[in-house]
């Protein structure tokens, strides 16, 4: 399942809710993907009820009559630009400093700490895609995230969350763990971009992942470096 909701959503259209309790796009979405298009122009405070649904996984409404808990186990993807323009200031055009910083801060820090991946996309220079050279293929890429899968299933056979995006503190500690000069270099990175202790779990996460990608056991400084910088939004607004 699939949901895109547009920016005028209501609250109520995302959680759910009603005098009798319905669920909305984050519970339609379970088990699927949320796609946030825009993410700036939505209502901040409706971005907010985002944050409770990605920790537990659930959504519960309260009515007087008594609760309801939806389940809202979804892959939130969102997508905006640098800018209410649409440039930013690599693109050559003129962009208001405070414009852009107002526009981006419609996004809250709690709520982009709940965000596991931030990546800034530059515009492609015509030399590139002009270029004749084929990248990856699908197939390849596909073989690479089944065995990444299984890798994922094998480690918690015995436990309920089944992939690297819900271990919890537990399993980071026990399938995250870093020589003494990884940890080196995730304490100067905490401290440089100010990211917090639920970025770095996070980040453990991502990097766990990466490695099972690349059928590494190990987590080297090579991954962890490439899940920090997974962090672009953390770095360049936020720090």
């Amino acid at each position: 399942m699939i949901g895109a909701p547009f920016e005028t959503i209501s609250e109520a259209g995302l959680v759910g809710g009603g005098s009798v309790p319905k669920p909305g796009e984050i519970s339609l979405a379970h088990h699927g993907v949320l796609f946030l298009d825009e993410l700036p122009e939505f209502n901040k405070r409706t971005l907010e009820v985002l944050r409770q649904p990605l920790e537990s996984q659930t959504v519960t409404i309260t009515r007087a009559i008594g609760s309801t808990t939806f389940p809202a186990n979804f892959m939130m993807i969102a997508a905006m630009n640098p800018s209410p323009s649409g440039f930013g200031p690599e693109s050559g055009h003129r962009v208001n400093p405070l414009h852009m910083e107002k526009y981006l801060s419609k996004v809250s820090g709690p709520l982009l700490d709940r965000i596991d991946i931030h990546i800034e996309v530059p515009a492609v220079p015509f030399r590139e895609l002009a270029d004749k050279k084929d990248g990856t293929d699908s197939t390849t890429m596909k073989n690479q995230v089944m065995q990444a899968r299984e890798r994922q299933a094998h480690r918690f056979s015995q436990n309920t969350n089944r992939v690297n995006g819900r271990m919890t503190t537990r399993q980071i500690r026990q399938h995250c763990q870093l020589t003494s000069e990884a940890e080196l270099f995730l304490k100067a990175a905490m401290e440089d971009m100010g990211l917090s202790a639920r970025a770095h779990d996070r980040i453990l996460r991502v990097c766990r992942t990466i490695a099972d990608l690349e059928g590494e056991e190990k987590i080297s400084e090579a991954h962890l470096a490439e899940a920090i910088n997974y962090r672009s939004l953390d770095r360049k607004y936020w720090s």
